[in-house]
């Protein structure tokens, strides 16, 4: 079986790093986060109560 030569294997892993690199980021600024809706926050119910001594 022949063996590769170094500069297949650094261009074999230049080629793999790049392509990790373009999935993470493309998965990093493609993931749109959900903002929280500020009528929701602002409804909160306060359940107070009342002790009587």
């Amino acid at each position: 079986m022949p063996q590769m030569a170094p500069i297949s294997w650094l261009i074999l892993f230049i080629i793999f790093s790049f392509t990790l690199m373009m999935f993470n980021m493309k998965i990093y600024y493609c993931n749109i986060p959900m903002m929280p809706q500020l009528k929701k926050s602002l409804t909160l119910k306060k359940n107070y109560l009342n002790w009587k001594w």
